[in-house]
């Protein structure tokens, strides 16, 4: 018998999340399971037990190869910014990476489109709940210190900011996703974020406040009013009854 080595290991392991991929984003993940993955891969049942616990397990195993590199991506980016500075570099990375990494597009539109919570995918909603709880306590914290760097106060509480920029930036995501021909992801995105940011109060060199518009005046017709007569017009004659 042939001593396997990690190297073959590995080898394994990577196929295995490949087929996974491409099985996944063809046919959903619940239509997809783990005997389709294997045959796939070109391996056995057993071996997708001899790596993962269950289907949950090795989606989130698929979702991490592509979101560590890019998480480390991000705080290799943010070492030597300011809090605002950070906030928009770690949106600005992921955008950045995803609309160039077709691996990293292929995942995220199976995690938005072609997966349901229900059975032993729960366990993929629960890892999803987290990671959005970790999000939004950066980008909350991150919001608490840019304002006080900036000496100002947020019209809303942080996590509300939070919550704002997160929920924009993952419909821009999603849309791209449906079309990614419709719109550039990292223009787009950079401009509603930096938009939002300017209304949250903050100051981005490259964004100009929004000009005021002073409310149009009433129309003469609506005022009831009668309407001016040009100049150099003559003022009409009033007809007179005659009487007998």
């Amino acid at each position: 018998m042939v001593r396997r080595t990690k190297a073959d290991a590995e080898a394994t392991r990577t196929a295995l999340l490949d087929a996974a991929e491409q099985l996944f984003l063809a046919r959903g993940v619940s239509r997809t399971s783990l005997q389709d993955i294997a045959g796939a891969a070109g391996t056995t049942r057993g071996a997708i037990y001899w790596h993962f616990k269950d289907k949950a397990d090795l989606f989130n195993a698929m979702m991490e190869r592509v979101t560590l590199p890019m998480e480390q991506s991000i705080n290799a980016a943010q070492a030597i910014e300011t809090p605002l500075q950070r906030l928009r570099t770690s949106v600005l990375t992921a955008l950045r990476i995803t609309a160039a990494d077709e691996q990293a597009r292929r995942v995220f539109l199976i995690a938005t489109q072609q997966v349901e919570f229900n059975g032993e995918m729960l366990a993929v909603r629960e890892r999803k709940l987290r990671w959005r709880s970790e999000y939004l306590s950066y980008l909350t914290q991150e919001f608490k210190l840019a304002a006080d760097e900036a000496g100002i106060t947020l019209p809303v509480d942080a996590r509300t900011a939070a919550l704002g920029l997160k929920a924009i930036l993952s419909g821009v995501l999603d849309n791209w996703l449906l079309d990614t021909s419709d719109h550039d992801l990292v223009s787009v995105g950079t401009q509603v974020m930096d938009r939002y940011l300017v209304g949250l109060g903050f100051s981005l060199p490259s964004v100009a406040p929004a000009p005021h518009r002073a409310a149009p005046a009433p129309s003469s017709a609506a005022s009831g009013a009668r309407p001016p007569r040009p100049s150099g017009s003559q003022k009409p004659v009033r007809s007179q009854k005659r009487t007998a």
